[in-house]
Order: C-alpha cells, then sequence, then structure tokens
C-alpha cells in the first residue's frame, strides 16, 4: 500500500515511521506507575503488640524484586548491575536498598543513576516480605529465607525480626536503634496476610525532634495544592535552607504562616549535609513562648 500510494522519494520515510510506532508500542516497556504495595501505618500507645515482631526500620530506598527486574515503589525500573542480582529467587520480594545507617543520600545518589555501576556493590538488598506468596507474614517470609538458604547472595539479606513480650521492650528496642543512628522501628503481627495499602497490623514506630525555623519564602503548590501553598521554604540558625511540604491544614494551606515568621517543625535526626530528616510543619511560634 506505501508503494502504490507514496511517491518513490517518500517510502523509505513512511517507513521508517510506521516501523518506529511500532517499536513503540510494542517493544518498549510501559510507563513506570507507582506499585500496589502493602505500607505501615503509625503506631499509637494504645494498641496492645505483644506477641508481634519488631524489627529496625532501615533508612534507604525501598526495592520491588519482580522476579526478573528491581524497581522502585513508584515502579521505576532500577539498574544494579547483573552480579548484584544474579542469585535473587524467580518470584517477587520487597525490601529495602541500604547502604548502611546514615548513608541514605548516598544510596539514593547509587539507585537513580539509569546505568548499571559499581556503586551498586556498596548496598544490600534487605529483604522484609514475599508479597506474593500466600498465608501470614512468617510464613511468606520463609520462602525467602529457604531460597537464600540455597542460593546465598553477598547483596541480599532477610531483616532480623524479634518477638515482643511487653510494650516496654518496643521503647528499649527504640532508643537502642535510634542510638545506632537508626529511624526507627518496624512492628507487625506474624499472621498479618499481604494486603495492598496501610495495613494497621504493619506499624512504625519513631520518636521525633522539634526546633523553630524562619519562613523564607512560600512555593506553590501543584494537584490539589494548585493556587495555594506548596511548600515553605525556610532557614535554621546555622543558615541551612530547605523545604518544608507536610503538616498543614487545608486552612494553613490557604493562609500560611508569613514570610519572616518562625515555625516549629518536627524531623527524626539529621543528614550528613545537616538538612533535617522528614521535616513537618507543627504551628507557628508564638512570642514568649519557649
Amino acid at each position: 500500500m506505501i508503494k502504490q500510494y507514496l511517491p518513490a522519494g517518500r517510502r523509505q520515510t513512511a517507513l521508517q515511521k510506521i516501523i518506529c510506532l511500532w517499536l513503540l508500542i510494542f517493544c518498549l516497556p510501559a510507563a513506570a506507575h507507582a506499585l500496589d504495595i502493602m505500607l505501615p501505618q503509625v503506631y499509637a500507645d494504645n494498641v496492645d503488640i505483644s506477641g508481634w515482631l519488631v524489627s529496625e526500620k532501615l533508612d534507604g530506598v525501598r526495592g520491588y524484586w519482580d522476579g526478573k527486574r528491581l524497581l522502585t515503589k513508584n515502579g521505576n525500573l532500577l539498574y544494579p548491575p547483573v552480579i548484584f542480582y544474579q542469585n535473587f529467587p524467580p518470584f517477587a520480594l520487597e525490601g529495602e536498598l541500604w547502604g548502611g545507617r546514615g548513608n541514605f543520600e548516598k544510596t539514593v545518589a547509587i539507585v537513580k543513576k539509569q546505568q548499571a555501576h559499581d556503586g551498586w556493590l556498596t548496598l544490600k538488598f534487605a529483604i522484609f516480605d514475599v508479597p506474593q506468596e500466600p498465608g501470614g507474614f512468617t510464613q511468606r517470609l520463609q520462602k525467602a529465607k529457604d531460597w537464600l538458604a540455597e542460593h546465598p547472595s553477598a547483596f541480599a539479606f532477610i531483616i532480623p525480626q524479634q518477638i515482643i513480650t511487653e510494650q516496654g521492650q518496643l521503647q528499649s528496642k527504640l532508643q537502642q536503634v535510634e542510638q545506632l543512628g537508626g529511624e526507627g522501628l518496624i512492628v507487625r503481627k506474624p499472621d498479618t496476610l499481604y494486603s495492598r495499602g496501610r495495613s494497621p497490623e504493619v506499624l512504625k514506630v519513631k520518636s521525633f525532634l522539634d526546633m523553630e525555623a524562619k519562613v523564607i519564602a512560600h512555593v506553590g503548590g501543584k494537584g490539589n495544592n494548585q493556587g495555594r501553598l506548596g511548600s515553605l521554604l525556610v532557614e535554621i540558625p546555622d543558615n541551612n535552607r530547605f523545604k518544608i511540604g507536610t503538616g498543614f491544614s487545608d486552612q494553613e494551606r490557604d493562609k500560611p504562616p508569613p514570610v519572616g515568621s518562625v515555625i516549629t517543625f518536627k524531623y527524626y535526626g539529621f543528614y550528613k549535609s545537616g538538612r533535617p530528616k522528614f521535616p513537618s510543619f507543627l504551628r507557628i511560634r508564638l512570642e514568649g513562648t519557649p
């Protein structure tokens, strides 16, 4: 049909366009989309967690091994060298790409590069679930343990779990992890089935600090926050500037703290750069308050 209806000079160009379109539709990977994964809720003191399992919440980048490829939780393809995943199983795993405590920024810099490189060899895949396996949490995790027992990997391990016998044990464990520079804890019921979204049977446990910062500028929002506050650009006493984009009510986004005012925010320690981890707005500081 191309030969019949197009002049000779344009036949090759038209054919090339058809071939490119065919490759685009059928041969290239689909656009990334967020994975429908299990997520933790926040722990509250009134939850009875006796008999649950506790583990350290590693300060890394969440990864999803689909049996062939390593993805982020948003479905973006990662590019580790083959040696990193050559002993991984043909079934799905969830875990943290982890470079050790205090190395979150370094880990992000390694995994975001869109080509394989040796930086990956300083990381490990810390496994905490086998999402497509039926049964409770401990049953699912056993499948990963059995696989690694027969196929040891220098770049993967199962995150250790400990049974909680009483509530005071949780706070003791949290203090221990935080003193070592860790981020916090994860607690979960041992017989919890895998479910999508935030689960009340998987909880994250953290303590936080608060401090003050001066508002330097308002940054406009996007999506649901179009036309109102998206985040605050703030400055702390050491002249370190950063944005705070969470913790605001709808009313506070419509009428944000004025430029020049002082706010209080919560955070979870510091990165090596001096920036607070996971800052979240608490309130405007009133004159005369500590």
